[in-house]
């Protein structure tokens, strides 16, 4: 009887590209073992034999101690008879079969390999593409799998003998690395002007000269193009403004270190934890305001409180901050609504006439990806864009889809979700479909995550709004069942998957506008739903739109059609004399004036009423100063009437969101400071919801509530609305790893057409 013992290994998960292989060749040589391990399409696979104890323990570490930057979803192991295998080898990957291999995120550079940058006797000191097996491109230089240079864009680079070496040495961290490279035989750094002519010096320090003198700088990234000034210059980020015509909403930073990041901003453990995380994304932070050294300029991030804040996550940023010494405003490299540049003539064309200069690289980007934007909050994460850094590794769901589905996304913050069996690839964050750029990106993305991941939908899911190009695209799918989702049930849903429950629950989606099937603009919705269906039990009452879109743009008047008459004395009224007739006008006879429950109508009129925005320069502008603006010490409460009393039987129920506007223009009359009526206001909405949900309790016997829409990205409100509901003895669900905001709507269409097909 043999004394051997052979297993052939298949481990699922995200396994390719972050060490996976070195690491199995590692431990099994320690272990005195025998076989060979490779990737293919589906993961890595492993042949293994040895002594029964070595294969034993080979197989308890294999899950133990996996590298950091893997996610072992599911290991298989068969048994069989020894082959005879002298030594361990990595052989060459199985590149057929249907695709299941996971690809990493991109990931930010490793203390490692910071150590080798900063190191004069390195021969990658200052090379701004230095890599490793646990950091660097990923996602974004991908164009195939199994995960192998050959399919990246690094495949036209040979490596040197010295990057060769370490590639093939099992105790290098470079073993089988496949971006690795060195500036014998990588990519090459260059600065040009806006001409595409090579400016001569060092690059990193010539372009940190010309951020010094208030020029506008086009960085090349991991993802796609950004534009760079210093953030204290105030010129500088009033040309940035004006070139890129984006006029308020606010810029991003980003800081050399957390001691520079903590200069600029109130920064916890948890705060820390994100900022410094692999992921790297933008975080929404407390501003500082007590010391000098914290000030950035005012046209940053105007009227706000709160700045959106990153670190360096590549070895260029690392080597710009160090040589300026100072934060950068760090935003997309586009005109405003355009889609991120990511490739170099495209980023030369549409950016020329914004940057003074390009800090350019060799090195194609395969994928454009955004940078990812998180806020933290009462112990808690909410993710408001999800891109770099987390896109494209799955979410797990709780129960498998029985077919390939695609989730189409919304029309704002577009993303799609791709799902097959319990794994939903929801792509980075796409931007709004309003332009051709845009939506052509969009359908190049779905191509390649079908590609990437090998999946052919059978069913596509989208929303009910005939005009949305996400929908339009859906529709225009042959070959497959197309399966249409309420845009706030997908809301609900989403919520739902993000945290694995099936439902039913008391719903409650606030958002700006979505489709309803009445006719209306559904926005501030209480559904009892589960993944399959839902039943609408409760609003927020319609009032008209005065003008239709214009209402959004002008939140103005969207106060005149809650107060539905001319109050003299009020500001609002007064700042708009000229057309405030008129649009009350508007809103009574129903002309151009269409009927909506949206509660980010409701916020935008508090707005415009406490003089905070008549206006906005971009989506959501109101409702986000109405926050910034609030009082978070104030307790006080207005009451809203709801009426029916809560019992679905009798018809939806209605909270009168125009008694809070009306409250609100009392106290103003009064005197009462805007922030103290602002801090009211948030309390008054989570009152109303914590009421509300208390009657649906009482009629429906529901015990949880989910809470989604782009209005609950509102921190405040969220923490009030969360507090009461807990206080009442619900359990609350919130978004955990997708967006609240349109960016989720594509896992609730998913995760809707799947349970359906379930059904």
């Amino acid at each position: 009887m043999t004394t051997l013992k052979r297993v052939d290994v298949h481990v699922e998960g995200i396994v390719q590209g972050v060490g996976f292989r070195p690491f199995v060749y590692s431990l099994a040589n320690r272990l005195g073992l025998a076989g060979r391990v490779r990737n293919d399409v589906n993961g890595v696979h492993i042949e293994v034999e040895g002594a029964h104890a070595g294969v034993a323990e080979f197989l308890t570490a294999l899950e133990r101690d996996a590298p950091a930057l893997s996610e072992i979803e599911r290991v298989t192991v068969v048994s069989g008879e020894p082959a005879g295998h002298s030594g361990f080898t990595i052989a060459t990957s199985d590149p057929s079969g249907p695709h299941r291999a996971l690809v990493s995120a991109d990931t930010a550079t490793c203390d490692d390999c910071l150590r080798e940058l900063a190191d004069p006797a390195d021969r990658r000191h200052r090379y701004p593409f230095i890599n490793c097996t646990n950091c660097g491109p990923r996602f974004t230089i991908v164009r195939g799998v199994p995960y192998d240079r050959l399919r990246t864009t690094m495949a036209g680079y040979g490596m040197c003998d010295d990057c060769a070496r370490e590639y093939h040495d099992p105790g290098d961290r470079r073993f089988h690395a496949q971006p690795t490279c060195c500036p014998a035989c990588g990519p090459r750094l260059r600065l040009r002007d806006a001409r595409g002519v090579d400016l001569c010096g060092d690059p990193v320090a010539c372009a940190a000269t010309l951020l010094r003198a208030g020029r506008v700088v086009a960085v090349k990234g991991l993802g796609g193009y950004h534009l760079a000034v210093t953030a204290s210059d105030e010129r500088a980020v009033a040309t940035l403004r004006g070139r890129k015509h984006r006029e308020e909403k606010p810029f991003a930073v980003m800081a050399a270190d957390l001691a520079q990041a903590r200069r600029l901003c109130e920064i916890d453990d948890a705060a820390a934890a994100l900022l410094t995380s692999r992921a790297r994304p933008i975080v929404l932070l407390p501003r500082r305001q007590d010391t000098p050294a914290a000030r950035v300029a005012p046209s940053v991030a105007p009227a706000g409180r709160h700045l959106g804040l990153m670190l360096p996550y590549t070895p260029l940023h690392h080597l710009l901050l160090a040589e300026l010494a100072e934060p950068i405003v760090l935003t997309s490299g586009n005109v405003s609504d355009e889609p991120i540049a990511y490739e170099d003539a495209d980023a030369l064309t549409r950016l020329g006439g914004i940057a003074d200069a390009f800090l350019v690289h060799d090195r194609a980007i395969h994928t454009r990806t955004d940078d990812s934007v998180v806020r933290p909050g009462s112990g808690e994460v909410t993710v408001l864009r999800r891109a770099r850094g987390y896109a494209p590794e799955p979410l797990a769901l709780r129960r498998p889809a029985p077919r390939p589905v695609l989730g189409c996304g919304a029309e704002l913050k577009s993303t799609f979700c791709l799902l097959n069996g319990r794994r939903a690839f929801v792509s980075h964050h796409l931007g709004d479909l309003e332009n051709y750029d845009t939506l052509r990106a969009y359908a190049e993305s779905i191509d390649h995550y079908r590609d990437l991941f090998g999946i052919r939908p059978e069913l596509i899911a989208h929303d009910l709004h005939p005009d949305y190009l996400s929908t339009r695209h859906a529709l225009q799918q042959t070959g497959v069942e197309h399966v249409g989702v309420q845009h706030h049930h997908a809301h609900i849903a989403s919520c739902l998957a993000d945290n694995g429950d099936p439902g039913p629950v008391i719903g409650v989606a606030f958002d700006g506008l979505g489709h309803g099937p009445d006719g209306t603009l559904w926005g501030g919705e209480f559904l009892r739903a589960d993944l399959t269906c839902y039943e609408r039990l409760g609003h927020l009452a319609q009032v008209p739109m005065p003008g239709g879109t214009a209402a959004i743009r002008q939140p103005w008047r969207m106060t005149a059609a809650y107060l539905r008459e001319e109050r003299p004395g009020l500001d609002v009224a007064a700042r708009n004399a000229e057309r405030w007739p008129a649009v009350l006008q508007l809103a009574a006879s129903g002309l151009n004036s269409p009927l909506t429950s949206s509660a980010g109508r409701l916020f935008d009129a508090v707005s415009a009423l406490l003089g905070i925005r008549d206006t906005i320069t971009y989506e959501g502008q109101a409702a986000i100063e109405l926050e910034q603006r609030a009082d978070t010490s104030e307790t006080g409460v207005y009451a809203a009437a709801i009426t029916p009393s809560g019992l679905p039987d009798g018809g939806p129920f209605v909270v009168e969101g125009g008694d809070l506007v009306r409250a609100a223009a009392d106290d103003l009359a009064a005197g009462i400071d805007p922030a103290v009526i602002a801090g009211r206001f948030h309390n008054s909405v989570a009152a109303a919801i914590s009421r509300s949900c208390v009657a649906l309790r009482q009629a429906t016997g529901l015990t949880a509530v989910a809470l989604s829409g782009g209005v609950f990205q509102n921190a405040l409100l969220l923490e009030r609305t969360v507090q009461r509901l807990r206080a009442a003895g619900f359990r609350v669900l919130k978004h955990v790893r997708v967006p609240p905001n349109d960016g989720g709507i594509s896992l609730g269409q998913a995760a809707v057409a799947a349970a359906r097909d379930r059904s």
